[in-house]
């Protein structure tokens, strides 16, 4: 996907050592503990500002997923779209209070499962 830039000029590595997936995985294990941490209290402002940090992180990678310069293949783009697509419904409908935020929770994870086992490929 590569929606998430280096690191390497931020102190956390260089750009030698730190892959695009690196960084992408990075952010999303950052994000989603931030929604696994807020999903320990009540609807309060941890909440907010998990799923608004989560609501960012998807836009950029759907506007990057969206972009005609991503590589990946349509069948994966448009499945990562649909994901995304989710992710900021449930994302807006948690900040309402309507739903909670464990689906969040386990796309994440399943996201950083994927990015993983694609680099150990």
């Amino acid at each position: 996907m590569n929606a998430v830039p280096s690191f390497a000029g931020h102190g956390y590595g260089s750009s030698i050592l730190r892959t695009p997936r690196d960084a992408e995985y990075e952010v999303f294990s950052r994000v989603t503990r931030m929604l696994r941490q807020a999903a320990q209290g009540d609807h309060g402002p941890d909440v907010i500002a998990a799923v608004h940090k989560n609501n960012q992180l998807w836009t950029i990678l759907a506007a990057d997923l969206a972009s005609p310069g991503n590589g990946l293949p349509d069948e994966v783009r448009a499945g990562l779209l649909s994901l995304a697509g989710f992710s900021l419904r449930h994302g807006h409908q948690a900040l309402s209070g309507k739903v909670g935020i464990a689906p969040l929770i386990d796309i994440n994870m399943a996201m950083m499962r994927g990015l993983r086992q694609e680099a150990a490929a």
